[in-house]
């Protein structure tokens, strides 16, 4: 399928790796050109020649880190025009209720909430005024079924999935379409530090750890970035202009709900 998306300019934040990797992928594949960032500039000079030779597309890269207002400034200043914007962001570390106290909280809310927000208002107004965009935040499946050890991150996620739903309706009149991609585990370095934390706990290895989880997937597996990634340019596409504020589990099956 033609995404109708080639000589789009698109920002993939947390893009050196992983999920945000995906996207980038699948973007460029589609000919759209990248600003990829990430905090680790090697990783991420890595991953950006790669997909210079493989696709074919411009690739400017900006290492900083997202979560921060100084990260923020140098890579809108570095950006330029952007059609397409991909949020992302690595997820707070997991624990229990009593971990955590308010500067926990602020980290979390910071790179998981606040930052996409500060991205949104700075790009989504010249998209409005172009007549086209879209954005697609990469948040997690334990926004519509919150994952105890992950408290930090079902509070930070659930604030920004509130803010969309508002946002995506305010601005869709404008050609604009802003929706949240929640991904279950896929096999990344966040599976495996989550799995690495079952080693730990329960005193088994990482293969029986990997085993242990996939056994909860429906599917049997974990996801991979690539499939992911086919999901993120399917909603930055022509043809996903109708579709606004929803949230797209993409988990194997394993949020066991109806709606």
């Amino acid at each position: 399928m033609d995404l109708g998306i080639k000589g789009k300019r698109a920002l993939v934040c947390a893009s050196s790796k992983g999920l945000g990797l995906g996207c980038a992928e699948a973007l460029a594949e589609a000919g759209v050109d990248l600003v990829m960032n990430a905090r680790g500039a090697a990783d991420l000079e890595t991953a950006a020649e790669r997909i210079r030779q493989d696709y074919g597309v411009e690739v400017t890269t900006i290492a900083a880190d997202i979560a921060t207002d100084e990260g923020q400034k140098l890579v809108l200043e570095a950006a330029g025009q952007i059609d397409i914007l991909v949020n992302n962001a690595g997820g707070p570390p997991p624990g229990m209720w009593s971990d955590w106290d308010r500067e926990d909280f602020i980290k979390a809310l910071d790179a998981n909430m606040l930052a996409p927000i500060a991205m949104i208002k700075a790009l989504v107004p010249a998209m409005m005024d172009r007549g086209w965009g879209r954005v697609v935040n990469i948040t997690s499946q334990s926004v519509r079924a919150p994952i105890g050890v992950l408290g930090l991150s079902n509070s930070a996620r659930t604030g920004l999935t509130g803010y969309v739903a508002g946002t995506s309706r305010q601005v869709a009149g404008k050609g604009v379409t802003i929706n949240n991609l929640l991904p279950g585990i896929h096999a990344t370095d966040r599976a495996d530090a989550l799995d690495g934390g079952v080693v730990k706990q329960k005193g088994i290895t990482l293969e029986e750890a990997r085993t242990e989880r996939a056994s909860t997937i429906p599917a049997g597996r974990y996801g991979t970035r690539h499939e992911f990634g086919a999901a993120c340019a399917f909603l930055c596409s022509q043809h996903a202009g109708f579709i606004v504020g929803q949230n797209l589990l993409l988990d194997g099956g394993a949020t066991n709900i109806t709606m």
